[in-house]
């Protein structure tokens, strides 16, 4: 199934990584690197040209940021312990200096701090009852799709065709849902890492008129009891900078704010900026 997104692994004479091509996005993610890091950045660069990328994004370790530094690369965010419990490092590279710069920057600035200003909350609001939450299944599927497609006009990935998540079920990825009615009107996801014990939270939805309970607090709580009874213990997820919500909820449970990556992806209308937020049990 063609998505615009393609992952490699390419293996060189001295070196071994592993590559997201994005052609919807435009950008080159390095996702991880084995061997002589000379030969990583030079296949990375590569990469980028060959789709002409306007971004490179290297998920870098710590003995590496000084040699990207040098080549030009930018420091844009990290997560905690995310390989095996060694940090992760956001090095970027801009191809284009209008991917580089954001117009909504300052905004970003003032949203970040007022959510920062917030009190951490360790308990959950208790729902109306006409709210039932689980971990979906399979034949959700198409529900789950239908929410994203009316959710968001723009997704960095295919979320709204049932195929595509239906794939991404079969691949690991797991899912949490609120049923109103008989259908799902919130959910959100964790892609999981078992080889580096990470996973991402992500696909974060609920219709707007629900969104007053505090349903994603529910999910993501839901979320983080599955992935620590499954030795998951570096979690993290990426949010948009201009969703108050999505960062609130995030900060109140728990998560520490770790950097902003600009003009990430193609979100909600246009290219976004987006905010790291990192959660450890280690």
């Amino acid at each position: 199934m063609e998505t615009g997104i393609i992952e490699r692994r390419i293996q060189k004479p001295r070196s071994t990584i592993h590559i997201t091509i994005d052609h919807f996005n435009k950008r080159v993610r390095v996702e991880d690197y084995l061997g002589h890091f000379q030969e990583c950045i030079e296949e990375s660069l590569k990469a980028a040209k060959d789709i002409s990328a306007e971004k490179i994004i290297f998920k870098t370790r710590k003995e590496n940021v000084l040699e990207l530094l040098a080549q030009g690369f930018l420091y844009e965010g990290s997560i905690d312990k995310f390989f095996l419990g060694s940090d992760c490092f956001f090095l970027v590279k801009y191809i284009r200096n209008d991917r580089r710069n954001s117009e909504e920057w300052e905004k970003e600035d003032r949203l970040i701090t007022d959510v920062l200003n917030l009190p951490i909350k360790s308990e959950l609001d208790v729902l109306p009852p006409a709210y039932q939450g689980r971990k979906a299944e399979v034949t959700d599927a198409p529900q789950l799709a239908q929410l994203y497609g009316k959710v968001f006009k723009v997704y960095p990935t295919p979320m709204n065709d049932p195929v595509y998540v239906q794939k991404c079920m079969e691949n690991g990825t797991v899912f949490y849902i609120f049923i109103h009615d008989g259908k799902i009107v919130s959910a959100a996801s964790a892609e999981i890492d078992g080889f580096y014990h990470n996973a991402e939270i992500t696909d974060c939805a609920t219709l707007p008129e629900h969104r007053q309970y505090g349903l994603m607090k529910h999910l993501i709580a839901a979320l983080e009891d599955y992935l620590i009874s499954h030795e998951i213990y570096c979690i993290y997820s990426i949010a948009r900078s201009l969703s108050f919500g999505m960062n609130a909820a995030l900060h109140q449970h728990g998560y520490s704010y770790r950097g902003r990556l600009a003009n990430n992806c193609y979100i909600f209308e246009k290219l976004e900026d987006m905010n790291l937020w990192v959660k450890n049990y280690t």
